[in-house]
């Protein structure tokens, strides 16, 4: 007997090739952790299985896929509003993270995952302090996570290995859906030797590295006057484009960095809506694309996006791209459902079993309601689905086989106990003492 069966909907079809279709009237058949066919309607007996969706003309898509995160930020959400990027980490989200204890990440991580669950978000690339604590919240939520523990040269060289040793414990946890990561946080606050002793690490777990690098083309300058070697040069002499790597918003890149990330296959994680409020330009992704680099949507976290929601992102990309290159005919509708589904799903390090739904593909599905007034009338489901969606459409979402929210009610996690917690250290998390920084930023 299979296991659930997901009957009458419309599915989003992606191709390889960055092809959109909606296939109409279809079932989606789940059996254990992964999806035994996409079929139409009425060839399937709904007796046979333990589960029956009746979707009835619901959209269903991939989960989606956030590709950087700083999810337990999540508590800090509102502290640091309209500042410079320089403001923003020194005399703002430096001090305030001096505040962090373990359980803050415990149930920050809870909140921010509630929050990308009723978003239709399954799958975070997330990159944190305490994550122990993260990997507890992401287990009872029933998602999937690439986990890595943020680290400065300042933390020192044994925390190259207490991060080491949480890759042992959880990579692989949760029937798969916790995978680790090493996570040094910058060049420009981890020095070469200290890039190198990740490198080592990762190469000896068998796992990459989730870094930021030339977030605005201020730090890019800064390098190269004080090195004469970008932030992209400087990974590349580390040796940190030895492991596959997920790089964070690198609106800093100039010509010279193109082909050394694409020889190195990193992917790039593009957080558009923190960009925008930063003014730290954006990322040349049209050119990155050009040059056979992967990209993949993120929000980054909630004190510079405030909102956890990849649908934002997935507009503000397309929108963005079409203004920074005076095109309208970039950044198609297909190309952008393709970087939030199987690009998404490449750079995240899964491209075999996230990002479509197809048989063989990790059972994780959304299933969205396009009757609101905001998609009417529905001349395009994926013209919609680009540029209407709120985050309110999704209804249900299936992770691994297992639904986690029905309904738009949550299943895994207590909304309720989650935000009494996190509202209890408000007044404690909000002390902001500007001598008292966990690092310093001078890029």
């Amino acid at each position: 007997m299979s296991n659930l069966l997901i009957r009458n909907a419309r599915v989003l079809s992606i191709t390889a090739d960055a092809r959109a279709s909606i296939l109409y009237n279809h079932d989606i058949i789940i059996n254990g952790s992964r999806i035994e066919a996409v079929q139409p309607t009425g060839m399937a007996d709904a007796s046979h299985f333990q589960q029956v969706i009746e979707a009835d003309g619901l959209l269903a898509m991939p989960g989606l896929i956030n590709n950087h995160a700083h999810v337990p930020m999540v508590i800090f959400r509102g502290l640091a509003e309209d500042v410079s990027i320089e403001k923003w980490f020194n005399d703002y989200m430096w001090p305030l993270e001096s505040n962090l204890q373990a359980d803050d990440v415990y149930w920050g991580m809870q909140l921010g995952l509630a929050e990308m669950i009723r978003a239709g978000v399954t799958s975070v690339a997330d990159h944190y302090f305490f994550m122990d604590e993260a990997a507890k919240a992401v287990e009872k939520a029933g998602t999937r996570a690439l986990l890595g523990w943020a680290i400065f040269s300042s933390s020192g060289m044994p925390m190259v290995e207490r991060t080491g040793e949480f890759v042992r414990q959880w990579h692989g946890a949760a029937n798969g859906r916790i995978r680790g990561i090493m996570a040094p946080h910058a060049p420009y606050t981890c020095d070469d030797d200290y890039l190198r002793a990740n490198v080592k690490m990762a190469k000896k777990l068998g796992v990459g590295i989730h870094t930021h690098v030339s977030e605005e083309m201020g730090q890019t300058r800064a390098s190269l006057e004080k090195r004469g070697l970008t932030p992209v040069q400087v990974l590349e002499k580390t040796g940190v484009f030895d492991v596959p790597t997920i790089l964070a918003h690198v609106c800093g890149a100039l010509p010279e960095d193109m082909p050394i990330l694409a020889r190195a296959g990193a992917g790039i994680a593009h957080a558009p809506k923190t960009y925008l409020k930063m003014a730290m330009g954006t990322a040349p992704i049209v050119e990155f694309r050009r040059h056979g680099i992967p990209v993949g949507l993120a929000t980054d976290g909630a004190v510079s996006n405030n909102t956890m929601d990849i649908f934002e992102s997935l507009r503000l990309m397309a929108m963005t791209q079409k203004q920074e290159t005076h095109s309208p005919e970039v950044m198609t509708i297909p190309e952008a459902l393709f970087v939030a589904t199987r690009e998404s799903a490449r750079v995240f390090g899964q491209p075999n079993d996230l990002g479509t739904l197809e048989a063989g593909a990790l059972a994780d599905v959304i299933l969205l309601d396009l009757n609101g007034l905001h998609h009417q009338p529905l001349h395009s489901v994926t013209a919609s689905l680009v540029y209407n969606t709120l985050s309110s459409d999704v209804q249900t979402v299936i992770v691994d086989g297992q639904v986690i929210m029905y309904n738009r009610q949550l299943l895994t996690l207590d909304e309720g106990e989650i935000v009494a917690q996190v509202s209890a250290s408000m007044s404690r998390l909000a002390q902001r003492v500007p001598n008292k920084r966990i690092q310093v930023y001078n890029p």
